[in-house]
C-alpha cells in the first residue's frame, strides 16, 4: 500500500504541474507533441479527434511531462512556426512556464482549506503555553504567555519557523527573545541531556499554544497564512543550505519522500493529505528556483530576455539547460544515496 500511496501522490502532484502548463500551452496556440504521467517506455497512448496531442502513460511512474514545440529552442520543421513556443509573445511564454508552478501551488491552497475545515485553523503564533517549573526553560526565566520573537538571533513569526529553528539548533543553547507585557526579555536556555535506549535526547521542557478555531472563514484563513508560512520555511531552508547549516544529508530525494510516505498512511488519511500538500508546495517552489533545465531556469532566461530586448543565442541556451540537468541528476545521485544509507541500509 505504500507503494500505491507512493505512486499516486507523486502522480497526481506531476499531474497537477504538467495540467499548468498545458493548458496555458494550448490557449496560447502552440503545439504539444504529447501530454504524459511517467517516465521510460509507452504503456498506453491515445489521440482525441481534432488533437494533435498524444496522451498517454509511460512505464516508469515517476515523472511526466508535456512537450511542448520549441520548447528546446531548436526549430522543428514539421510544426508549423506560429505554433511554436518561441513564437509566441512574452507574456504567453511566460504564464505557460510559470503555470505549473502556479498550479502546484492553488492544488496545495485547495488541500490546506480542506484541512482547515476538518481540522480547524491551529493557532500559529509562537506563544508558551505550559513551563514546568522543574525544567531549564522555566529555570531560565521562561513563563507561561511569553511570546517568542526571535531565537539565537533569528527573527520568529510563526510556530513553523520556530520549528525550523528549533530542529537546527536542537541539542545547544538556544536564546530566545520573548515578548512579555510589552517588553522584549532575553532568556538563554541550556537543555538537559538524556540518555535513552534509543541514544541522547535534550529536553528544554516548555510547550506553545495549539489551540484551535473552527469555521469556514478560519479554514481560509488557515489556508493562506499555513501556505506563507511553508513557503517561508523553504526560503530558509535553501539559505542554510549555502551557509552550512543544513547539509545535504538533511534532504530526501525519492527513497526518502518513500518512507514518509509509509510513515503518514499510517497515520491516516488526512496525514497523507497533508503530506501531498506539502509536497505539491516543494515541487512548485523547486521548480521555481533559477535553475536551468527548470521552469525557474526558462523564466529567468525570459527576464534575460526582456531587459536585452532580444533572446539568447539557442544553442547557448540548450548548452545551459543541458549542463543544468546533468549536475540535477548527479545531486539526485548523491542524495538517493543518503536517503538509502539513512532509511534502508541503517
Amino acid at each position: 500500500m505504500t507503494f500505491i500511496y507512493f505512486v499516486l501522490i507523486l502522480s497526481l502532484i506531476i499531474f497537477v504541474h504538467e495540467l499548468g502548463h498545458f493548458i496555458f500551452a494550448k490557449k496560447a496556440g502552440i503545439h504539444v507533441y504529447e501530454f504524459c504521467l511517467g517516465m521510460g517506455p509507452r504503456l498506453f497512448m491515445f489521440k482525441r479527434k481534432n488533437d494533435e496531442t498524444e496522451y498517454g502513460i509511460r512505464l516508469l511512474p515517476i515523472g511526466g511531462f508535456c512537450a511542448m514545440a520549441g520548447e528546446d529552442v531548436t526549430e522543428d520543421d514539421d510544426i508549423p512556426k506560429e505554433k511554436t513556443l518561441q513564437a509566441k509573445t512574452w507574456m504567453q511564454r511566460f504564464l505557460t512556464m510559470v503555470a505549473g508552478v502556479m498550479f502546484n501551488f492553488i492544488f496545495a491552497i485547495i488541500l490546506l482549506f480542506i484541512l482547515g475545515l476538518i481540522n480547524g485553523n491551529p493557532n500559529n503564533k509562537p506563544i508558551v503555553s505550559s513551563v514546568p517549573n522543574d525544567g531549564p526553560s522555566y529555570k531560565a526565566g521562561l513563563r507561561i504567555a511569553d511570546e517568542i520573537i526571535s531565537l539565537n538571533g533569528v527573527k520568529i513569526n510563526n510556530i513553523d519557523r520556530f520549528m525550523l529553528e528549533y530542529q537546527i539548533n536542537y541539542g545547544k543553547s538556544i536564546e530566545l527573545a520573548v515578548l512579555r507585557d510589552g517588553e522584549v526579555k532575553t532568556i538563554t536556555i541550556v537543555p538537559n541531556e538524556i540518555e535513552t535506549e534509543q541514544g541522547i535526547s535534550y529536553q528544554y521542557r516548555f510547550s506553545l499554544d495549539n489551540s484551535i478555531e473552527t469555521g469556514f472563514f478560519e479554514a481560509i484563513k488557515y489556508a493562506i497564512t499555513k501556505f506563507f508560512s511553508l513557503i517561508e520555511q523553504m526560503f530558509a531552508t535553501i539559505i542554510y543550505l549555502f551557509n552550512g547549516k543544513l547539509s545535504l544529508n538533511n534532504l530526501s530525494g525519492p527513497v526518502g519522500i518513500y518512507n514518509i510516505v509509509g510513515q503518514s498512511a499510517s497515520a491516516g488519511i488526512l496525514s497523507l493529505i497533508s503530506l501531498t500538500c506539502l509536497l505539491s508546495i516543494n515541487v512548485g517552489f523547486i521548480n521555481l528556483l533559477p535553475i536551468p533545465a527548470f521552469d525557474g531556469g526558462r523564466i529567468i532566461f525570459l527576464i534575460i530576455e526582456k531587459i536585452r530586448r532580444k533572446p539568447l543565442q539557442p544553442n547557448v541556451e540548450n548548452t545551459i539547460h543541458a549542463v543544468g540537468l546533468a549536475l540535477l541528476m548527479l545531486l539526485m545521485v548523491v542524495i538517493t544515496y543518503n536517503d538509502i544509507v539513512r532509511f534502508v541500509i541503517k
